[in-house]
């Protein structure tokens, strides 16, 4: 291996790291405020990615058929709730008909936009409102009422949640793959390596988006009430934080992340229905190394993931997903060493 071939390799590992970057600040963000090991964060990935392919095509994709059934599902639950409180009609019919409006709304766009045959970035804006729907909808229909249990009865219901958006990602697009266009196609002479406009449109928005996570939790007051019941759920509840919300808010911005994940690597490979869980795992990593806690470990551990993934996939293609995965053996040993352990109630 000489300079040039490295550089190459670097630049794939922190343009690939930048995605696993994001996904490990989301699957960070979920758990310290859910405390929900989110498996099926990748399958946000593949959706957004799928769902875009399928707009190109002027078809109508079919998670805005997906859409339409989890939020009558929801709205179902959530009118039934209203109606065991208040033992009123008219709260059942508000709460139902709340639910549902949101994603009512985007599917009825996103349904009349399809055969259009749209500009690339409206089709993208398009598809990111159709995925990040999915959050509080996932949230509501696995996790809501499951708030309160353990941390493993919510990861035992996060693998059931992905084989669950893994099969409907099977039913509604397919087994074959899609490859999106390049939102840019330029590229730029790096010394030995080239720079494409794609991997700067990458690095660029996931850098932009984790400033915007910072101000979102830093100056508003959502994210300083998700702060608040990340630290302690109780103490937030007895504040008037709604945990419930807390929770929708967060999937919510899980998705988008995730949306906006696949729309960026969308370019750069071909993606399946199922294509979204070793993305998703190589971010879960990421978030490993960061304690599952800490928001810049986690980043910087994503781009460490993504520089071996690189080296390793040119030394040992046939390995380089053994060699990444092997990483957390080593980060869970030394963090057992480290850190306390404390019962689970």
């Amino acid at each position: 291996m000489d300079f040039s071939i490295a550089s190459i390799l670097l630049l794939d590992g922190v343009t690939n790291g930048a995605i696993y970057a994001l996904l490990g600040l989301a699957t960070v963000l979920v758990f310290a405020v859910t405390r929900v090991i989110f498996i099926p964060q990748g399958e946000f990935v593949a959706y957004g990615a799928l769902t875009l392919a399928l707009f190109q095509a002027g078809k109508v994709p079919g998670t805005v058929w997906l859409l339409l059934i989890m939020a009558a599902l929801c709205a179902l639950l959530d009118a039934h709730a209203a109606w065991r409180h208040r033992r009123s009609l008219r709260a059942a019919a508000r709460a139902g008909l709340r639910t549902l409006a949101a994603p009512l709304a985007i599917a009825l766009l996103a349904l009349w936009a399809a055969p259009q045959q749209f500009p690339l970035l409206v089709q993208a804006v398009l598809t990111t409102a159709v995925v990040t729907a999915f959050g509080p909808l996932v949230y509501r229909l696995a996790y809501q009422s499951l708030a309160d249990a353990s941390s493993l009865v919510l990861l035992i219901v996060s693998v059931g949640a992905h084989s669950a958006m893994t099969g409907l990602g099977l039913l509604f697009f397919g087994a074959e793959g899609f490859r999106n266009p390049a939102f840019w196609d330029a590229r730029f002479a790096l010394g030995a390596a080239s720079l494409s406009g794609q991997a700067v449109i990458i690095v660029g928005v996931s850098a932009a988006l984790m400033v915007l996570l910072w101000l979102f939790f830093e100056r508003t007051l959502r994210g300083k009430a998700l702060r608040a019941t990340a630290v302690n759920r109780l103490g937030a509840r007895l504040m008037g934080i709604s945990t419930h919300a807390a929770g929708q808010w967060t999937f919510a911005m899980a998705a988008l992340i995730g949306a906006l994940s696949g729309l960026l690597i969308g370019p750069t490979t071909t993606v399946f229905y199922d294509s979204g869980f070793l993305i998703g795992v190589k971010g879960f990593v990421a978030a490993v190394i960061g304690g599952l806690a800490s928001y810049p470990t986690a980043a910087v551990g994503a781009i460490f993931v993504g520089v071996v993934e690189a080296f390793g996939s040119f030394w040992a293609s046939a390995f380089k997903e053994v060699i990444v995965f092997t990483l957390i053996l080593p980060v869970l040993l030394w963090r057992s060493l480290v850190v306390g352990h404390a019962e689970e109630h």
